[in-house]
């Protein structure tokens, strides 16, 4: 059966937005956080600061959705108009919140400020409507029912258009309001589970039915720069109900495409997983990146000071050094060595260059992958990788550590000691 009957529209407000000068990235964001608490989401609007537009948007919507999300116009300034057009359309008047008035001094008084009349502004709601506290800024959010006949109201939420700010206002007081409509269901769970090795429409057709809309609980999928994610919404009466549907869906998923599955989290990344894996068992990696690109070294850079990570070496013009590893791996091992000890290798030959025509895909190139594990054994495969410009370099260093994970578990030590029942040393 369906997860919900419930509609949305979500709303961005703005000239901004609507001349190009910035890039919505909030819209896109609601609509992934509705579509998780199983909203669907049936209508994006983009309109200007002018008062009419604004109130003939909502007044649309509202028609037409059961929930309205939008965001911008709630700031002190002239051209903020949502609550003046959210009273337009409930035909109520602004009246002044006290809560929301205190808020607000305390706010400018921290900041050592005096508050401009004009903040006041801040604190008018329209009569009936629900306050949406923001703890981190001046501009409190906007829940008020417009009515619609013979129809349950539309509930519109308006937030401000600071992204840090609405996606905390979402999270901690819409989405649970949200939850309240839903027919009883007060809960929410969501597993995110990450991929890497397989495009989106074969993970699609290996997944068949769990992907579903109708799916209870249902699965998402989204990609970026090749990596997959799945994310798992439950939505119960009770937090049990919600855990086994995310356990059992988890275990279907595993069961189909397991064996390209790194972990989970939705900013858990491979890089993560090769940190984990080493940290573990007592060992370490350097990596090495021929070309115009250091991916590897950025990312395991991003994790601070490691022991599992020894550092990086990026070439950009030294191909008598990579020919050196093409043709004898274990010779080239001996340089770097000695500044690494007696850990892993990983070496990316190479990235290739990103000059192109256009915003076009550059054709599939090979791109020689290679692990040297600490005894000086050379595991490479070669592999042809091509794309967008702007994902290709993050594809290859995707590629070099789903290489390290596959050698790594065929081949560590501490593996194999683990698969006979020992300790993995610590």
């Amino acid at each position: 059966m369906p997860t919900t009957s419930l509609t949305a529209e979500v709303v961005s407000i703005g000239d901004e937005m609507t001349s190009g000068a910035r890039l919505d990235t909030n819209a896109q964001w609601l609509s992934r956080r509705l579509g998780e608490q199983g909203v669907e989401v049936i209508f994006h609007s983009t309109v200007a600061d002018t008062l009419q537009h604004n109130i003939d948007v909502f007044r649309i919507a509202a028609s037409r959705a059961d929930i309205v999300v939008c965001s911008g116009g709630l700031g002190p300034t002239r051209d903020d108009l949502t609550r003046q057009a959210l009273a337009a359309v409930v035909g109520q008047p602004l009246e002044l919140r006290q809560s929301a008035m205190d808020h607000l001094t305390a706010m400018f008084a921290k900041r050592d400020r005096e508050m401009p009349e004009r903040n006041k502004v801040q604190a008018m709601f329209p009569v009936g409507s629900r306050e949406i506290f923001n703890p981190q800024g001046t501009a409190p959010g906007v829940d008020v029912d417009v009515p619609r006949g013979d129809r349950s109201p539309s509930r519109i939420f308006a937030l401000p258009g600071v992204p840090a700010e609405m996606k905390r206002m979402f999270d901690e007081t819409v989405a649970p309001r949200i939850l309240a409509i839903g027919h009883g269901r007060s809960h929410l769970e969501q597993l995110v589970m990450k991929f890497f090795g397989i495009g989106e429409s074969d993970m699609e057709q290996r997944l068949g039915e769990m992907i579903a809309r109708d799916r209870v609980p249902r699965v998402g999928i989204t990609v970026s720069a090749a990596t997959i994610s799945l994310r798992i919404n439950a939505i119960a009466a009770t937090p049990d109900e919600c855990h086994q549907q995310i356990e059992s869906t988890r275990k279907e998923i595993l069961e189909r495409v397991g064996e390209l599955h790194f972990g989970d989290g939705d900013d858990f990344e491979q890089y993560h997983a090769v940190e984990n894996q080493l940290r573990q068992a007592g060992q370490c990696l350097a990596t090495v990146e021929f070309g115009r690109s250091a991916m590897l070294a950025t990312w395991f850079a991003s994790l601070g000071e490691s022991p599992a990570y020894r550092g990086g070496f990026c070439f950009a013009n030294l191909p008598e050094l990579s020919a050196v590893f093409a043709v004898d791996p274990a010779a080239a091992l001996e340089t770097l060595r000695r500044r690494t000890g007696d850990g892993w290798l990983l070496v990316v030959d190479e990235y290739p260059s990103l000059e192109t025509d256009g915003d076009h895909p550059l054709p599939a190139a090979e791109v020689r992958l290679v692990v040297i594990d600490p005894t000086g054994t050379v595991f490479a495969t070669t592999s042809r990788l091509g794309g967008h410009p702007s994902i290709i370099h993050p594809r290859i260093g995707k590629a070099a550590l789903a290489w390290f994970r596959k050698v790594y578990s065929e081949h560590a030590p501490s593996h194999r000691q683990q698969a006979d029942g020992d300790a993995v040393p610590k």
